[in-house]
């Protein structure tokens, strides 16, 4: 599987966006999928999960969760993420990634795909 991300781009604080990743191969459904984010000068942080096949089993980082929303369209290989009431310490580079698990309580992934960055102004 190959990960594609789209969709960053600069946005207002309280404003909306949503990022895409489209994913080659059949066995995308297979996969659990998820974002991940790093801010300037920060670590890399896990920000949400999407369950495989149906994506019926959500996870969110506390930072993000009931503003952020996370989703799968397995029929076009693509995982989205729906960011609404945009913060400016919501500004990094989000990453999109494929086979995640939980590695001595923290989310690893096995796949990763390139960045898009987003930027909010206050």
């Amino acid at each position: 599987v190959q990960l594609q991300a789209s969709g960053g781009g600069p946005v207002q604080a309280g404003g909306s966006l949503r990022l895409s990743c489209a994913a080659s191969g059949r066995t995308f459904r297979n996969y659990v999928m998820g974002w991940f984010r790093q801010a300037p000068e920060k670590e890399r942080e896990f920000v949400a999960a999407i369950s495989s096949c149906s994506g019926s089993t959500t996870n969110y980082a506390d930072s993000v969760k009931g503003r952020f929303t996370i989703s799968r369209d397995n029929a076009k290989n693509t995982v989205y993420l729906q960011m609404n009431s945009i913060k400016p310490e919501d500004t990094a580079v989000y990453f999109c990634a494929a086979g995640i698990t939980v590695v001595r309580g923290n989310r690893e992934a096995a796949l990763w795909g390139q960045g898009t960055l987003v930027t909010v102004s206050s």
